[in-house]
Formats: C-alpha cells, sequence, structure tokens
C-alpha cells in the first residue's frame, strides 16, 4: 500500500505529473470480431453430453472439447466458485487470468476471451452468456467474475493466521487435478493457477486500492457459460466462503455444490470449428 504521509516531499510540478493522459495498455481494437451469432444459434439445439456437480468446499474436473459448451450454476444457494482452464493435452498450457485482465479489465463477461498463458497465448474459451451481466458495477467498483484474485490457498493462510486450512480452493484444486489426470499432489499442485472468481463480487477499496469482496449476488439458476475454442479441461472449486460476503477460507461460512455441464452442438455445426492456435510468434527474442 502506497504511505499515508511519505518520506519525501513532493516535487514542485507534481501536479503536472499527476495529471499525465491515461492510455489503455493494451487496446483490443484489433483483436478479431467475437461475433456470437453462430454459437448462440448452436447452443439452442445443443445436447447435454456430461455433467459435475461440485461438493461444497471440493473441487472437480470435466472435459470440454472444441465447439462445445461449458455452463457453470448456482443450484441450492448464494456460492462463489474458483475456476482453472487447462488445453487437456498439455496441462503446461493453462488460464493467464493477468494477461485477460489486462486485455479486458478486473471483470469479464459475455464476448470476453480467457487466454492461455505464454508461450501459447490462444484463446482457450469465450464467454457466450452470462446471467449476472445486469449488475455492472456497483458504487463500491465492485463488479462480479474477477480475474483479479489468486485463489484462496494454505500458504497465504498459515502467514496471516498461523494455522493450517485445507480446504481452501488452491487445495480443492490440487485434489481435483491429481484425481482428474492421475497424478501425485506435488505433482498437480504445479498445474493450479490463477482463477476465473466466478460469482464473486470484488474490488478495490477506495483509500487504499485493497481487494476487496461482497456478498455475492448470485442466486440458484444464475449461470456463467462459455464455448471451448479448443479441447480444454475445467476445474472448479466451491469455495470455503460460501458468498464471500464476510470471509473465506474457513468452515464457518454456509456452502452450497456448483454444477458443471457440458452441452455439445449438432455435428454439422462442430464440423465448422476451426480450434484457436496459439501465437505465431516465432519464439526467438532477438537471437
Amino acid at each position: 500500500m502506497k504511505l499515508n504521509q511519505p518520506h519525501h516531499i513532493a516535487p514542485d510540478d507534481a501536479d503536472a505529473r499527476r495529471a499525465a493522459p491515461v492510455r489503455v495498455c493494451y487496446p483490443i481494437d484489433t483483436l478479431p470480431a467475437v461475433d456470437l451469432t453462430a454459437p448462440r444459434s448452436a447452443r439452442t439445439n445443443a445436447t447435454k453430453v456430461a455433467e459435475v456437480l461440485v461438493p461444497p468446499r471440493d473441487a472437480r474436473c470435466i472435459d470440454v472439447p472444441a465447439g462445445h459448451f461449458l455452463r457453470i450454476s448456482s443450484v441450492e444457494g448464494c456460492q462463489v466458485g474458483d475456476l482453472n482452464l487447462w488445453k487437456t493435452d498439455n496441462l503446461a498450457e493453462r488460464f493467464f487470468s493477468g494477461k485477460t485482465r489486462a486485455l479486458y479489465g478486473t471483470h469479464v463477461s459475455t464476448g470476453d476471451q480467457l487466454f492461455s498463458c505464454l508461450p501459447y497465448l490462444r484463446s482457450l474459451a469465450t464467454i457466450t452468456d452470462d446471467s449476472l451481466d445486469w449488475y455492472g458495477y456497483d458504487n463500491d467498483g465492485g463488479s462480479v467474475h474477477d480475474v483479479i484474485g489468486t485463489r484462496c490457498d494454505p500458504y497465504t493462510g498459515r502467514l496471516l493466521s498461523g494455522g493450517d486450512y485445507h480446504y481452501c480452493c488452491h487445495s480443492n484444486l490440487t485434489r481435483a487435478v491429481a484425481d482428474h489426470f492421475d497424478l501425485p499432489l506435488d505433482q498437480a499442485e504445479l498445474h493450479v493457477h490463477d482463477v476465473l472468481n466466478v460469482f464473486m463480487l470484488t474490488g478495490f477499496t477506495r483509500d487504499t486500492q485493497q481487494y476487496f469482496m461482497k456478498a455475492s449476488p448470485v442466486r440458484p439458476g444464475d449461470y456463467l457459460e462459455m464455448q471451448a475454442n479448443t479441447d480444454i479441461t475445467a476445474g472448479l472449486s466451491s469455495c470455503p466462503g460460501g458468498n464471500c460476503g464476510d470471509e473465506h477460507s474457513s468452515d464457518t461460512a454456509s456452502c452450497y455444490p456448483l454444477l458443471m455441464e457440458v452441452f455439445a452442438p449438432k455435428d454439422a455445426y462442430l464440423q465448422t470449428i476451426q480450434p484457436a492456435q496459439p501465437t505465431a510468434y516465432d519464439r526467438s527474442h532477438g537471437r
């Protein structure tokens, strides 16, 4: 955090320096336009081919082939979830929340793409529907579906409280990856990464710019849906903070399951799908 009482006196031209114009770091005008007409049409006739119910304070994984749709739904109560995405045949390629945030902002919604890490930087999925898109940004600057937070984890828990808690989202996802990909825990943990906080209501405080959370507006029946742009595996943790209105990483919050469903469009549509390709950069890095 910045100091309330700086150690150094501001220079005479401090106001002029602070008045420098704002520039968006990564203008997205040159990204290919996202046209949801065909996906939305295909979704109306899609058939559910798989589902997984994620228990409270636990996590599960599900495979989503290219062109298929993944729907994450609240089914019993106000609950947030931490989402990881991987390229199914290469766990080293995974969701890059930082670059997605740099491109689209702190919170994502319909039409935004979820990009993978370097050196791949491809669109793993495109958000095609969001039942909470009405929320926008509130008076505190908060919104839903953030790509700010890193996931609750036992290491930060120990750092701040001195105790151990094993059912935070990092540990939940570690167990889910181990089970889904048949890996030992120590190897599975290395593939868990910064998340898309589905349904979570977050922002930054006005005074200290600290990451905050509020009770999520999600209710049973709300959902976030995306289309896989290549073969992906989704891992979702039902956060031990419940709606994250009070705390997370504990057994005191009311927690509920989340539902992941996969829908397959008609074959005729799937035959038109061209899976997203990794970046064309040659990786020569100036040599």
